[in-house]
This record gives structure tokens, C-alpha cells and sequence, in this order.
């Protein structure tokens, strides 16, 4: 049996200030002919990375509408989570050595975890490329049941195309394969029906619900962030893709204009990413030392309520991606009504309207320039964060991506 994730409890109900009435009638009606479904989740981790964190948000609250829920984990290993990463790369873009003995790796620890995967559900969802292809081995042994879909959480609009090809076919013989944006979706994949979905944020979580001053006040001080001076936060993975070199590079040329400028970068280091820690080791080099900028992760005990600090407390928030699937931070920070600056990638221009409810930019100069324009103009700050917080509101919430993917099932069925 793979290893379970237990479920929080939750109540549709609890979101209707947040999300409006509205969103919890449409939610209960879509989830009407779906009562009593067995449905599974698969993906490689239960914390450290965005896919977690709509797991934890969305599984309890399915749950509660009445379908029964398994939220499962992969069993991987050192060199299997190595291979997965640099697939993740190699499928954003990044050209790799893509060898027979990574496919190898790939292929005899999912047939180890497609052994140990129960039967009788009747919706499985699978999470990126990681698990992608317990379809294709559960088929070939027989016990393929119920309806399959692929969730893509990253950008495929122009993958290595090596790595691609191996994962085409896979991909091919789900029953739908669900895109962040239409972008994103790859010509060729002739079987499963294409969705299009945005992720979302849970406004009820403890990332997300609103602090006091005095507790912000106090998170910042535990880690040596001083209140009393501007702040510039990134909350991300310590990955190339959330360019946290660049991101300091910013910092150093707004801070000549805004003096006394603070930088916190906030990521969480997860067992799934093995990068991660050698670019945070890299970012820190870059830090080079400089006392103003705080470099954060889970091992320093940084969880959802001292995110939630950091961000509540900046001036700006930024996420300088150079790609990005969707990015949750970006609409975490937009849901807290504080100006986003983001890279002009699909996945962040999917939330801020340019100029209207945050920032686009694709430098580190015009990264920089808009953080110190958003500092010496309070209203244009508050006028693009009270946007920021609407379009949330209305776009970017747990029950609109919950009811989609209902849908979506009601579809397949």
C-alpha cells in the first residue's frame, strides 16, 4: 500500500464570507451527481511545494461535499528524485542528459509503486510527471479502472523535446489531461479531453487569514526582520526558475534609491527536490554576507503563519519567475492586498492585469524600478492591492478550481 495522507477537516460552508454565497451553491450543485464517487490523488510529496498545498486545500472540501477522498504518495529514492527533477527541468525547458539510465531508474520505481497502488477508485488523479506513468503500467497489467486525468502543474509550452517524447505516450493514454492555461498544452495528445484550469488559494488557511499587527510584528522580529523599515519579500522554492539571484540583484539596485530596503526570501526545502538546497546554497553566495537580506526555509521553522507574516509586512511582493506554471504565491500575496511585481511569464500574467492589479516585468532593472516606484507612491500601492484583492476574489479561490474539476468529472462519467 503507498503511504496516505491524512485529510483535514473542512466545511464548504466556512468560505461563503470569503468566496460569497454564490460560490458555495454552484460548488454543492457541480458535486450533486458526484456523491459517494471514490476518487484517489497521487503526487510525490505532502509538503514543500505548491501541488501539496492545493491538496491540503481542496481534498478536505471535497470531502465534505460527499465524495470519498485518498490522497496517496509515491515511494521514491535518491536517484528517482534527482531524474524527476531534472524532468521537471528538461519539460520547462532546460536541456538535459537524458539517458537510458534515468529512463531505467524512472521506469522500475513506478512499476514498484504501481504494485503497491489499491484498486476500485473511480476517478485517480496523478500530479505532474513524477507518477505519470502508473497508467501506463497499471494497463498493461490489467488493472487499469475507472477514469484517469493528469494534472500539469507546470509550463509545457516548450519542452526539451527528448524528454517530451518519452512522456507523450504516457500522457496519451489518460482520459483528460488538465493544463494550467491553454499555452500550456502540447499538439499531438489525441486522447485525453483538455481542460484548462488555474489553480487557486485557500483564503482560509493559515497562509492566508489575516494577522494582527502585533503577531506580524513579532514573527518579523524572531528572525531579525526589522518592522520599521521597507520590506521586499519572494516567498518561493530556491529554484533557477524563481531566478532568487536575480531577485537579489533587484534588491541591490532599488535599495540605492530606497535606503534602509530590506529583502526576505522565504522557500521550503522538500524531499522531492533535491536542487533545492544546492540553490539555496548558491542564492547565499549571491547573498554575500549582506545582513539586509534574509534568506528563510522550513529548516530555519518558517511555516504558513510567518509566510503569511512576510508578506502581510512588505511593501511589495515580488516573484521574478522566468517561467512559472502558475505560481500560488503571486495570488497569495494579491489576496493579502499588497502590489505584486511578477515575471511577465504565463502563469503570473494568468493573475496580474499590468498596471491595474500589480506589476509585469522581465528584467532585473525593470524589476527594480518598479519596487521603488510602488515605495515612493503609497496610493498607487493601495489602489493595485485593493485591485489585486478583487481579482483574487473573484478568479483565483478554492471552490471556483474545486468546482471545475467537478465538472470535468461529471464529463468523464
Amino acid at each position: 500500500m503507498l503511504p496516505t495522507v491524512p485529510l483535514a477537516d473542512k466545511r464548504v460552508d466556512d468560505y461563503a464570507e470569503a468566496a460569497g454565497t454564490e460560490a458555495v451553491e454552484r460548488l454543492r450543485e457541480a458535486a450533486r451527481p458526484l456523491r459517494g464517487a471514490r476518487v484517489l490523488h497521487v503526487n510525490s510529496t505532502a509538503f514543500g511545494g505548491g501541488v501539496a498545498e492545493l491538496l491540503h486545500a481542496q481534498l478536505p472540501l471535497m470531502q465534505d461535499l460527499g465524495l470519498d477522498m485518498t490522497w496517496a504518495l509515491i515511494e521514491g529514492s535518491d536517484d528517482y528524485f534527482f531524474v524527476t527533477k531534472s524532468v521537471h527541468n528538461a519539460l520547462q525547458g532546460a536541456e538535459i542528459p537524458w539517458t537510458a539510465h534515468m529512463r531505467d531508474v524512472y521506469w522500475d520505481r513506478i512499476r514498484a509503486n504501481a504494485h503497491e497502488l489499491r484498486d476500485g477508485f473511480d476517478f485517480v488523479f496523478v500530479h505532474d510527471p513524477q507518477p505519470a506513468a502508473l497508467s501506463t503500467v497499471l494497463e498493461e497489467d490489467g488493472r487499469l479502472t475507472g477514469r484517469w486525468l493528469w494534472r500539469c502543474h507546470i509550463d509545457l509550452s516548450a519542452p526539451f523535446e527528448p524528454v517530451w517524447q518519452f512522456f507523450e505516450p504516457i500522457v496519451d493514454r489518460y482520459d483528460a489531461a488538465i493544463f494550467t492555461a491553454v499555452e500550456y498544452a502540447r499538439p499531438g495528445l489525441s486522447h485525453p479531453v483538455l481542460a484548462f484550469i488555474p489553480p487557486s488559494i485557500d483564503p482560509l488557511s493559515a497562509k492566508n487569514i489575516p494577522l494582527s499587527d502585533e503577531t506580524t510584528r513579532k514573527v518579523l522580529a524572531g528572525y531579525g526582520i526589522d518592522p520599521d523599515r521597507p520590506i521586499v519579500t519572494q516567498v518561493s522554492r530556491f529554484d533557477p526558475w524563481k531566478d532568487p539571484l536575480g531577485v537579489i540583484d533587484a534588491y541591490r539596485v532599488a535599495r540605492e534609491r530606497v535606503p534602509g530596503l530590506q529583502l526576505v526570501m522565504a522557500g521550503s526545502l522538500a524531499h522531492d527536490d533535491p536542487e533545492g538546497m544546492r540553490y539555496l546554497e548558491l542564492t547565499e553566495q549571491h547573498r554575500d554576507g549582506e545582513p539586509d537580506i534574509h534568506l528563510l526555509t522550513n529548516l530555519q521553522e518558517v511555516g504558513n503563519v510567518e509566510v503569511n507574516a512576510f508578506q502581510r509586512a512588505a511593501e511589495v511582493v515580488v516573484q521574478k519567475s522566468v517561467r512559472e506554471g502558475f505560481g500560488l504565491v503571486v495570488a497569495e500575496g494579491m489576496w493579502k492586498g499588497r502590489p505584486v511585481v511578477g515575471g511577465d511569464v504565463t502563469g503570473i500574467r494568468l493573475q496580474i492585469e499590468d498596471g491595474v492589479s500589480g506589476f509585469l516585468v522581465d528584467s532585473v532593472k525593470a524589476c527594480a524600478e518598479r519596487i521603488v516606484q510602488l515605495h515612493d507612491d503609497p496610493d498607487l500601492r493601495k489602489r493595485l492591492g485593493a485591485a489585486a484583492r478583487e481579482r483574487v476574489r473573484e478568479r483565483f479561490l478554492c471552490l471556483r478550481e474545486i468546482e471545475d474539476y467537478l465538472r470535468l468529472m461529471a464529463r468523464l462519467a
